[in-house]
């Protein structure tokens, strides 16, 4: 599983130097995300390189998670009843009914609040800061994190798994 660690710097020369290292590092390219104040963004952040500005893809892995648990649940319930004549197969049905729209409710509601980071990291944000988003594993991040901060990069108080491949 990778983890999400999250880098300050002032400008976008700073970040791509931050990103620069990270990648002479090993990280890959498509792990390597950028967040801004939207100004910034639009101006001088190409958009394969920014983060999405939405907890969606959180919210609907999650809403998957819960909702099909709970729809295996009542699918099993209802299977232990035999009047109501729920098969297995019925059961199994109720959890993927329940794990879609558990999916599309939660992606519905993520879309309407801003990422983790955006939220965390506001004020720097707002300050003008760009933040390098850096995924990867454990080790990973252990060997780059040295050569990030030493291209004047600062290190957030951020560790979150991350959804990317």
């Amino acid at each position: 599983m990778k983890t999400r660690h999250v880098f300050s710097t002032p400008d976008i020369a700073s970040a791509q130097a931050a990103m620069d290292a990270a990648r002479d590092g090993g990280v890959e390219d498509h792990n390597l995300l950028l967040v801004a104040r939207s100004d910034i963004e639009l101006s001088t952040i190409p958009n394969d390189r920014k983060e999405a500005d939405t907890d969606m893809m959180p919210a609907a892995v999650r809403g998957a998670g819960y909702g099909g648990a709970t729809g295996l649940l009542v699918g099993l319930v209802a299977f232990a009843i035999p009047p109501l004549g729920v098969t297995l197969a019925g059961a199994a049905a109720a959890g993927l009914a329940g794990a879609m729209v558990g999916c599309w409710a939660s992606a519905l509601a993520g879309a309407s609040l801003p990422d983790p980071i955006r939220r965390r990291f506001e004020g720097e944000i707002e300050a003008g800061r760009i933040l390098v988003v850096v995924d990867g594993s454990q080790e990973l991040l252990a060997k780059v994190e040295p050569a990030i901060t030493s291209t004047g990069a600062t290190l957030l108080p951020f560790e979150a798994p991350s959804l990317m491949a």
